[in-house]
């Protein structure tokens, strides 16, 4: 399984509202919405809506509440709103639990990506 290192989300919150912050690269217009794998320090997606209209935003966290397991209320943008690189909040998710669905998430995307930055021995595929 694909390990996912913990410098993607900040833990926000405390023990009675758990909350994350996830960094995210996004980019909008692509055939369907789905995690790619790892860029930097960012979860890299692909958006299947436009950038028009706050439709790409609104399918951004549509997947963020469906990889963590929350509503989509629970999911809030508090940075990058015109901008590819974001940073989304989530809440009541703790640090544990949030790296436990991004390692499913990547595992079911298949891994950090062709272009993606590898990080330590754990994201790294051996062929």
């Amino acid at each position: 399984m694909v390990r996912v290192s913990a410098d993607l989300f900040d833990v926000s919150g405390n023990e009675d509202a758990p909350a994350i912050v996830l960094r995210v690269v996004a980019h909008p217009g692509a055939g369907r919405t789905s995690v790619v794998g790892i860029h930097g320090d960012a979860l890299k997606v692909r958006v299947g809506a436009p950038p028009v209209g706050g439709r790409a935003n609104a399918a951004l966290i549509d997947l963020v509440a469906e990889i963590f397991g929350v509503q989509a209320a629970a999911v809030s943008l508090s940075a990058g709103e015109a901008s590819r690189t974001k940073r989304v909040r989530v809440e009541g998710v703790t640090g544990p639990d949030a790296r436990r669905r991004l390692d499913e998430a990547m595992a079911r995307s298949g891994g950090a990506g062709p272009r993606a930055r590898r990080g330590p021995a754990p994201l790294q595929r051996r062929v």
